[in-house]
């Protein structure tokens, strides 16, 4: 380590891929991002993408990984996964980019505290519809840790998890808790016309979205 280098960029991550794309969702999309891809998930959705980030990858440290990072063009970085806070230095490699000068985004579900997270860091929390499989899983609880810059995702399968996320966004205030409160729809399960007539319809303090990285690109490729 460099003299007066901080000692979290010796840490250790398990790390799936490191690209830089479009990024495709949240209210960043369009944008040119550096994505940071954690390997590990216990979630396990029913609508899963990102299987291949369950295991294997690669170990780097958070001095690798932020220089990777600083190889690229892009000033902004997604740290995502898998689920990246279920790695411990997670919160490591977001305050190491930080201090690199980068604008940090976290894509996480909502069952790992994000709290843990620096507070500079947007987090954009993935809560889990009960078409997932897996709504016992969320912590609630991160709904306290929101800030004005964060935004929050519910992903929608069918009519279900659409009221399911509708009667959340009222439960918890959800749209005066944070930056946004996004809608999407499961790929290949709803149609997005659907879910943007049932938003449109009712009115809702939401953002529809798609992942435009799907169109742009085969779904199924990797690096995009």
């Amino acid at each position: 380590r460099a003299m007066g280098a901080p000692s979290w960029m010796d840490k250790p991550l398990r790390v799936t891929e490191i690209f830089v794309s479009i990024q495709g969702e949240s209210t960043w999309a369009g944008a040119p991002c550096v994505f940071v891809r954690l390997t590990g998930c216990g979630v396990r959705c029913s609508y899963c993408d990102t299987p291949y980030a369950y295991d294997g990858g690669e170990i780097m440290t958070v001095g690798e990984v932020v220089a990777r990072c600083r190889a690229g063009a892009p000033r902004l970085v997604e740290i995502t996964g898998g689920e990246p806070l279920e790695q411990e230095h997670c919160p490591a490699l977001a305050q190491a980019l930080l201090d690199s000068g980068f604008t940090v985004l976290c894509e996480t579900s909502g069952t790992q505290p994000i709290a843990r997270l620096p507070e500079a860091v947007i987090k954009i929390v993935d809560f889990k519809c009960p078409g997932s499989g897996v709504e016992h899983r969320n912590d609630w609880s991160n709904v306290d840790a929101l800030t004005a810059r964060d935004e929050v995702k519910f992903v929608i399968g069918d009519r279900v998890d659409y009221e399911w996320s509708c009667a959340n966004v009222h439960a918890y205030n959800l749209d005066q808790r944070c930056h946004a409160v996004l809608f999407a729809p499961v790929f290949g399960r709803i149609a997005p016309r659907t879910l943007a007539e049932w938003i449109v319809k009712d009115g809702l303090p939401v953002r529809f979205q798609i992942q435009i990285h799907k169109y742009v690109w085969p779904p199924d490729q990797r690096g995009v």
